[in-house]
């Protein structure tokens, strides 16, 4: 059975992918880089998504303008757990939300075709305190997902979602350590 809010996502032993989408004007370079490089924004809060799907249905399968490149990013378990333990939930008091480093929310998982599912996904916005940290000490590696998120999207499109569940990344449940877990209401 799935826990009703936990974090499920493609992680080893020292790293977890997360998943961002952006114009080419900002993944370009990145990916020439191997890390994020200006024109991505280091002034305003970025948010990461350890949740494939979720981010299939924010994006519309690297449709939406602004959104039509798909990066996994892979990032040090330290990092991801050093964001959510000075992490608030945005639906704390708005003035615990305001001063926060980290802000975490929980939205409904989705379904290949964007359906609600009834366990929740987490996202993690990155604040500008941190975002130096991000990008230049926790991401260890940047891959383009698009080709990929193309095919899927086709293969949903076409009436075959079993293969095309079969090319979505792997996902398993995150142990998170019980004080960070406690803190942001995951199971």
């Amino acid at each position: 059975m799935t826990a009703l809010y936990g974090i499920r996502a493609d992680h080893d032993e020292r790293t977890i992918v997360l998943y961002q989408a952006y114009a080419p004007a900002v993944a370009d370079p990145a990916l020439a880089a191997g890390r994020f490089v200006a024109p991505f924004s280091f002034r305003r809060m970025t948010w990461i998504k350890p949740s494939f799907r979720w981010l299939m249905h924010r994006s519309n399968w690297a449709r939406k303008p602004g959104q039509t490149r798909v990066l996994a990013v892979r990032i040090t378990r330290e990092g991801w757990e050093e964001a959510l333990a000075r992490a608030v939930l945005t639906t704390a008091h708005p003035d615990g939300v305001a001063g926060a480093a980290v802000h975490v929310q929980w939205d409904p998982e989705r379904t290949l075709r964007g359906g609600a599912l009834n366990h929740y996904s987490i996202q993690v916005g990155v604040g500008r305190s941190l975002i130096r940290t991000f990008a230049d000490e926790w991401v260890v590696g940047l891959t383009d997902l698009t080709p990929r998120v193309h095919r899927i999207a086709d293969l949903v499109r076409a009436g075959r979602a079993a293969q095309a569940e079969r090319l979505l990344p792997p996902e398993r449940p995150y142990p998170l350590p019980a004080a960070i877990a406690r803190r942001l209401g995951a199971d």
